[in-house]
């Protein structure tokens, strides 16, 4: 090989041998040069999704290796304390991460709560308002019909049947938007109203089967409220089940719900990087979750139906039952 042959360059250390190297480097010298290595790492360690698990394996891997170096007791001492603030550094870009995180959640929290203060007040409109206007054309048809000759009234029959018809609309949709039992009587109720009403609507038969019932706080019981009915409004757009199954129960100090179809099913890693079809709603299934808490598992293949698995940690349910 000539002396002008390219050097080849060296591989770079993985994470656990930079990390000793930093650390061994650290407890030699000290300086904030070597602290600001060890929040670059955790950054890297991060971003390759290693857990604080991993982290504090690969700082006892390398504390270890230092120990059997060193002699005597005052290095060990020093060591010991230069290491302490070695992995308080790593660690810190965990501690932002989690923070960032937490925040996100808040403002998810109040993004749906205004986002479902504002449905409630437009399904009161629907409802009330709209309901009153009806209540006073029906009154201005018949004052109407009062001043026609009698031979002329069954005109105005086809206008009543019309308006009886917009009128079982407009409840229809103020309950898909808000439906009163879910404040007035909770989660539970709310969703046997709901799979009644999909199921009649459909004709898919949909069973549920509730072995807690208790009232959990607002939002936790807007949130499965809203998935299951998610789930249900996917089943029956794309699914193409003849049977559905929800079951509902208590484990420990969570709230447990799965949503099983016999339907086609589908590819979820496809269906979830799916864009244009927005993951079936599914982005929105987590985040609503996520804002309570909550998580959803989601079970499924092309031809083998599909099953959600809901948890909710429940730990202030309110004891008497509101």
């Amino acid at each position: 090989m000539t002396a002008t042959a390219k050097k080849i360059a060296k591989p770079e250390p993985s994470l656990d041998q930079a990390y000793a190297l930093a650390l061994s480097e650290y407890a030699r010298r000290g300086g904030e040069a070597a602290l600001g290595r060890a929040y670059e790492l955790g950054r890297k360690a991060a971003g390759e999704g290693r857990s604080l698990i991993e982290i504090a394996s690969i700082h006892h891997q390398a504390l270890s290796s230092l120990f059997t170096k060193a002699t005597g007791n005052g290095r060990h001492r020093k060591l010991l304390n230069a290491s302490g603030g070695f992995l308080a550094e790593a660690i810190s870009p965990y501690e932002m991460n989690h923070r960032g995180f937490r925040e996100s959640v808040t403002a998810l929290q109040r993004l749906n709560q205004t986002l479902e203060e504002e449905i409630k007040r437009i399904a009161h409109g629907v409802h009330d308002d709209a309901g009153q206007l009806l209540v006073a054309v029906h009154l201005a048809v018949a004052d109407i019909s009062r001043s026609l000759p009698k031979n002329q009234r069954n005109r105005l029959v086809r206008i009543e049947e019309l308006l009886n018809q917009v009128e079982s609309q407009l409840r229809h949709y103020s309950h898909e938007l808000r439906p009163t039992v879910l404040d007035d009587l909770g989660w539970a109720p709310a969703i046997r109203f709901l799979a009644e009403a999909v199921s009649k609507r459909s004709g898919l038969p949909i069973h549920l089967k509730v072995s807690a019932e208790k009232r959990l706080p607002g939002e936790v019981e807007t949130a499965l409220y809203r998935v299951v009915q998610e789930a249900l409004t996917n089943i029956n757009k794309h699914a193409k089940a003849t049977r559905v199954s929800i079951r509902v129960r208590r484990e420990g100090p969570s709230l447990c719900c799965s949503i099983e179809d016999d339907g086609a099913g589908f590819d979820v890693a496809a269906v979830r990087s799916d864009r244009q079809r927005h993951g079936l709603g599914l982005v929105g299934m987590d985040e609503r979750l996520t804002a309570v808490g909550g998580s959803l598992q989601i079970d499924s293949s092309l031809g083998q139906g599909t099953a959600l698995h809901i948890r909710i940690p429940v730990r202030q349910v309110a004891n008497d039952g509101h």
